[in-house]
């Protein structure tokens, strides 16, 4: 193996006592140089796995040195593709890895999922496990984001394509879903749909979904997407439902033109929170940790466009309020993780991206 830089722990630490509705805090950089950093996942030893967009993966060790895996899937790097979220399975036998990425050709691509195992900085016994089976030819709109569900199931979301938009109200396709397979890659007994309908199908009528959670108090899934000009939302994603996009939504095309006449429509489901102008939401984690006990269940949401982490709390099934966090990161924010022991990690967006560590100060 080789390893292909070496990343010092932050040589400062930023620390400060924040307003009363904050914890006392920390932010520690605990790897920056990255290129176009897209997620982080968590592994027992306590290093990191950490996705770049052109197709990397690295493995980021507790003193800060990055060594790049090997035996990663060849990914379709342009536009908006690339590699996209990653999350790691503690197994009898070790480590398995889920890697979410965009496959194919400019003429025919879509997201897909690659699982294997990982021994030491190498993914072995590979093999894609979801690929969409509607492919586009544009490189826009992947969503790209997973969680693990109930029963050794996995959530996987998918964009519109950016010029299929109608595609997501379509049930025979998987553009602009939220999609729900076994661990495996075989269907789950208990999807909504059946027949001619595409039997992965879980939810529908999504435009670019960026960002998925479960509430590990209540299993309750939450998603975030983003609108065209303004329409960002969250949803509490339930089985078999429809989220509208584009019969309904909140924003406006990019020249102005309007998408739908309608913000809300029959037989669709209204956003808990949406956002009119765009923030660009992306990453998403609901805290249950232990190492801030006055989060518990907060939202946290990055933001693209505003450069920054937005802090929610919920009542009653909607948003109760909704402020910034941790201002002196200042970047494009692209994913935010819990680690086991409670911390927040931060991931920001960019050719020298960062990963941010939140702990209690």
């Amino acid at each position: 193996m080789s390893i292909r830089r070496c990343l010092k722990q932050m040589v400062c630490v930023l620390a400060f006592l924040s307003a009363p509705v904050f914890a006392d805090y920390q932010l520690t950089e605990v790897a920056s140089g990255l290129d176009h950093p897209w997620s982080v996942a968590f592994l027992p030893n306590g290093d990191h796995l950490v996705t770049e967009r052109p197709g990397q993966l690295l493995r980021v060790a507790k003193d800060g040195t990055v060594t790049t895996i090997t035996g990663v899937p060849t990914t379709y790097f342009a536009g908006q593709g690339g590699f996209f979220d990653v999350l790691t399975q503690t197994t009898n036998t070790g480590t398995r890895v889920y890697l979410s990425y965009a496959k194919g050709k400019p003429e025919a691509n879509g997201t897909a999922v690659y699982a294997a195992d990982l021994v030491g900085t190498e993914l072995k016994n590979g093999r894609d496990i979801f690929w969409a089976k509607t492919l586009k030819d544009t490189p826009q709109h992947y969503g790209g984001r997973m969680v693990f569900g109930q029963n050794e199931t996995l959530f996987i979301t998918t964009g519109d394509g950016f010029d299929y938009r109608e595609s997501a109200q379509d049930k025979r396709s998987e553009l602009g879903k939220v999609v729900r397979i076994n661990l495996d890659g075989s269907l789950p007994d208990d999807n909504p749909f059946r027949g001619e309908l595409s039997e992965r199908i879980w939810t529908y009528g999504h435009r670019n979904p960026q960002g998925l959670a479960i509430d590990s108090a209540d299993g309750a899934l939450y998603l975030h997407e983003h609108g065209p000009k303004g329409g960002d939302e969250i949803n509490r994603i339930e089985r078999g439902n429809n989220y509208g996009w584009p019969l309904a939504t909140y924003g406006v095309n990019y020249s102005g033109a309007r998408v739908s006449p309608y913000t809300e429509y029959s037989g669709t489901q209204q956003p808990i929170h949406h956002w009119t102008p765009s923030i660009g939401p992306s990453g998403f984690a609901i805290y249950r940790g232990d190492m801030f006990p006055e989060w518990q269940g907060n939202l946290f949401v990055g933001a693209l466009v505003n450069r920054e982490v937005r802090r929610l709390t919920l009542k009653n099934g909607r948003i109760d309020s909704e402020q910034a966090a941790f201002p002196e990161i200042r970047d494009r924010i692209r994913d935010i993780r819990v680690s086991p022991e409670g911390a927040l990690y931060v991931v920001t967006d960019g050719e020298n991206g960062r990963i941010i560590k939140v702990t209690k100060n």
